[in-house]
């Protein structure tokens, strides 16, 4: 008999019950002996957040091994925004795994691809005339949106910005702000990196125009402008602290790169897919990007990533030069059609806005008795808290692991991020219930009090 069969809790989406439940310590004495297995079987390198053995998940709950019931304020980092198992997702998955998982798109082309490829083309911003390629990871999908810019600019030197996050591959690495745990004792990286600061209210006081002005100036002054090929940006930025850069910030760089015929990468691997409460964060800051990367939200939580932008510039590419094995895998495709149809019929984008007001409204009033709440930011349903010492301002990153795990142990499960580790993200499933959202920022309130 199976974890699975051993508990009567049925699976599936919506069907498991939404509400936190302890039966045991976390973690729970299964969950131990799956820590265990890891410890000896994986390698050190690969962490956790939660020592936890996760059998189902559905809405805005995850149950382990144990029969525990956590309330899930993470969604895998921004996968599952739709939730886990959504029937829509099952479904279309199902079908096209018996129909054929693989014959590699270069090879014998398939029509799922090129349906993704469409949507893609249609949701993101701006009506120009554009085009896709799709990948199996965000890394993978960054790697190549810079590649397409070097092509078409005939240029080296790509600007990526303080704070930002772009992956673990080698050249992502480079463009990663972060030392530990990304880069460290990992190089030599990618050479014609180079780093701008961003902008950031909290700390650095400046309004958009004079962030730009500051930014394009390290630009002009360090890299020279006739061999930058991209500037690339999280609109929201995502591991460096859900960063909200000042108004006018971002369209001043696009200004700028418009003018000086530099490539305008936008990554919205974290914030796209209505997570912000539009379906692209871009469009709540009046942008265009000429490349866009997404990928997380994109399949309800199979692999799958994706380079959409202008048509002249993803053809400048030689036909030959982007792919992969399994980049657009039909079952990959199939989820992420189904899940695109979720975020549209279902208004998911007016959701991710009801939730930011819940978390602004809650998270507000506990800062007001609580001065190591430095500074709440975010858009719709991707907020964070910034722990501080309320003496100094000084980033306080014990608090926040303590607040944490302490969490944690009341059943509510929430994520880390930030240069200086002391911010708290909150990412819950946009088909979270209130009741649920509210019982877990009351674990919230209780145990900063009790901190």
């Amino acid at each position: 008999m199976s974890q699975l069969d051993s508990l009567t809790v049925p699976l599936g989406g919506p069907s498991l019950p939404q509400e936190r439940r302890l039966v045991t310590s976390i973690p729970g004495p299964r969950s131990q002996e799956l820590m265990a297995r890891k410890a000896a079987a994986v390698s050190a390198g690969v962490g956790h957040t939660a020592p936890l053995s996760i059998v189902a998940a559905g809405g805005g709950i995850l149950l382990d091994a144990d029969g525990n019931s956590i309330v899930d304020l993470g969604s895998g980092i921004a996968v599952t925004s739709i939730g886990n198992a959504h029937p829509a997702v099952v479904a279309a998955v199902q079908q096209q795994v018996a129909q054929f998982t693989h014959t590699c798109f270069m090879v014998a082309p398939y029509e799922p691809y090129v349906a993704v490829a469409e949507a893609l083309n249609r949701i993101t911003p701006g009506d120009h005339e554009k085009k896709t390629a799709l990948f199996n990871s965000g890394a993978e999908a960054v790697e190549n949106a810079v590649k397409i810019a070097r092509k078409h600019t005939g240029r080296q030197a790509v600007v990526a910005f303080d704070h930002g996050y772009h992956g673990r591959t080698n050249l992502t690495m480079a463009l990663t702000a972060k030392h530990m745990p990304y880069k460290a004792g990992f190089g030599p990286f990618a050479p014609e990196i180079y780093r701008a600061p961003m902008s950031y209210p909290y700390r650095d006081g400046l309004d958009g125009a004079a962030a730009a002005k500051r930014a394009i100036g390290v630009i002009e002054k360090h890299v020279g402008v006739t061999d930058v090929a991209a500037i690339i940006i999280e609109p929201i930025q995502g591991e460096g602290g859900f960063i909200v850069p000042a108004d006018g910030f971002l369209p001043a760089l696009q200004e700028w790169a418009n003018a000086n015929g530099v490539v305008l990468i936008a990554d919205e691997i974290q914030t796209g897919f209505a997570r912000t409460g539009a379906m692209f964060a871009s469009d709540l800051f009046g942008i265009v990007p000429d490349l866009i990367t997404t990928a997380k939200g994109i399949a309800g939580g199979l692999p799958l990533a994706a380079v959409t932008g202008r048509a002249e510039i993803m053809d400048a590419s030689h036909t030959g030069g982007l792919g992969g094995t399994y980049g657009g895998n039909p079952v990959a495709c199939a989820a992420a059609l189904a899940a695109i149809e979720v975020y549209e019929a279902e208004d998911l984008s007016a959701r991710a806005r009801h939730i930011g007001e819940v978390l602004e409204r809650r998270l507000r009033e506990i800062q007001a008795s609580d001065p190591r709440l430095g500074d709440i930011r975010g858009k719709g349903a991707m907020i964070a808290v910034e722990f501080v010492d309320p003496a100094t301002g000084d980033p306080d990153a014990a608090l926040t692991s303590r607040v944490v795990r302490a969490a944690l142990d009341e059943g509510v499960l929430m994520l880390t991020c930030g240069t200086y580790g002391n911010v708290i993200r909150f990412l819950p499933p946009l088909v979270i219930g209130d009741d649920l959202l509210e019982d877990a920022l009351d674990v919230l309130a209780h145990v900063l009090s009790s901190s």
